[in-house]
This record gives C-alpha cells, structure tokens and sequence, in this order.
C-alpha cells in the first residue's frame, strides 16, 4: 500500500488495449480534426451555421451617393430642383408643368408637388415622367406651386440640369450668378456639347438612374451630388469670369466727347 502512494502513476496504468487505439486515432488524423472543429461540426446545427457562414461584406460595398447623408431637411443656401412635363394644346407636343420637386443640399426633399396644369392634358407622358391620371386629381394649382417655389429659390443658389426648360415649364427666372447648370459645367462637357444627366450620373456619381420613369428625386439629387463634387472648382471659376469682367469694364477707354466748334466768323 505504501509502495502504490509513493509511485501513484503505476497505480493508473493504461491499459495496452485503450494505448493500440489511441494510436490509431492519431494516425487517422482525429487529433488535427479535434484542433479544427468547424470541420467537424454538423453543417445543419445553428452554432454550425453561424461559424461558416461567409463574411459579411456590406461593409465593402459603396454607399449609394444619391442617399442622403443627413436627416437635416431645412432649406439650405444651396437647392436643387427638377421638373417632369406633361404633354397639352391639341396633339400633346406642347410641355407644361406635371410635377416639381426641390431638394437641399443634403438631398433631402423640401418641396415635391404634382401639378394641375392651367390647360386640358392631353398626354401625360407616364413612360417618362412617371405622372398618371390620379395624381393631378388633387393636385395644387399651377399659379400657387409657381409663387411656393419662386418664394423658396428666390436669393439662393439653384442646381439642376437644362434648368431652361424648368423655367420655362414655371415661367419663372433667376439671377444668372445664382445658376449652377449641370448640362453647361465646362467639365460636364464633351466636344462642347452637354450631355445627358443620365451618363454623367453614371461616369461622375457611378449611379444608374432614368431606367425606365424619371424620378425627379433622383434627378434632382443627382443633379446637386454632381455639384456638390465639383464645388470648390465650380465656384472658383466662376470668381474669376466675374474678376475678368470687372477688370475689362475698367480698360475700356472712355469715348471722349466731341466738342461743337463754332464757325469762325468771316
């Protein structure tokens, strides 16, 4: 008794049956699949689900640049609008205004309105516009939405793309300093010619948008991510044209008046 609590591990010896598979076991490799688990687990298993379940890589996508950034939906210095035209006169090729919408700088919309149009529509143009009989039954009166949008660009700075033709749907102006045209942008330009919001949506934002009925959210955001990118540029060439003016105004000589001579008497 005394000899087996001296030498304790004689007492525990292991038996030559349990050492022979023991040894299989690791010839076979079931000690690598043990350090391993995942392997082994049962693939229907929830905790097996989870620990092989692929990365999650929305993380790596790119965000969307026409979602806003901001919950802020005040009405900024800055603004950005787009219009969709119905079709009136007899034949529908004559364009009216059908809907407007304006967004701040953030994209977030501060003004979206259908609009009834002072005469019959003969063409609502849905393919394009996405505007359909229903929505101009309770729309507001086209000299109302005219005065609600001319009291909010008035003083600021208006974004848009061929904003001509919005204007000339509202029948409204603006002041020319206060314009940013994304169809005129010299680095929007190719040959000197404008392009469409669509392409340069997808070449400067890499966003699709126009497939199928506009969305003049989506335009008009578009139209203000495009500014908004090329701002410090945009406005910096626009100081210089204004300087360049000025400086020419101030070389031009003055005409010198022409002074009546009296005839000499004889």
């Amino acid at each position: 008794m005394a000899d087996q609590l001296k030498n304790p591990k004689k007492q525990f010896q292991l038996n030559p049956n349990w050492a022979q598979l023991r040894q299989q076991l690791n010839s076979n490799g079931f000690q690598k699949q043990l350090s391993n688990p995942s392997e082994t687990e049962n693939p229907n298993s929830i905790l097996g689900k989870r620990k092989s379940r692929p990365s999650d890589d929305s993380g790596d996508a790119t965000p969307n640049p026409l979602t806003p950034t901001s919950s802020d939906s005040s009405v900024t210095d800055v603004i950005g609008m787009d219009c969709e035209m119905v079709g009136v006169s007899s034949v529908g090729n004559r364009s009216a205004l059908g809907r407007v919408t304006l967004v701040n700088q953030w994209g977030n919309v501060i003004y979206d309105e259908y609009v009834r149009p002072v005469e019959r529509v003969v063409d609502f143009r849905t393919k394009i516009s996405g505007i359909r009989p229903q929505h101009l039954k309770k729309a507001k009166d086209f000299r109302v939405v005219q005065k609600e949008v001319a009291e909010l660009i008035k003083g600021r700075i208006l974004v848009g793309h061929a904003l001509r033709n919005d204007f000339k749907a509202l029948l409204l102006g603006h002041q020319k300093q206060d314009i940013r045209d994304t169809s005129e942008y010299k680095h929007f330009l190719r040959e000197g010619r404008s392009r469409a919001l669509r392409n340069l949506a997808t070449e400067v934002l890499g966003v699709e948008i126009q497939n199928g009925e506009h969305c003049p959210i989506e335009d008009a955001r578009a139209a203000m991510m495009l500014y908004l990118k090329h701002r410090k540029e945009w406005e910096k060439s626009i100081k210089d044209f204004a300087r360049l003016k000025e400086k020419q105004k101030k070389r031009k000589p003055k005409k010198k008046k022409r002074s009546l001579r009296r005839p000499a008497s004889e």
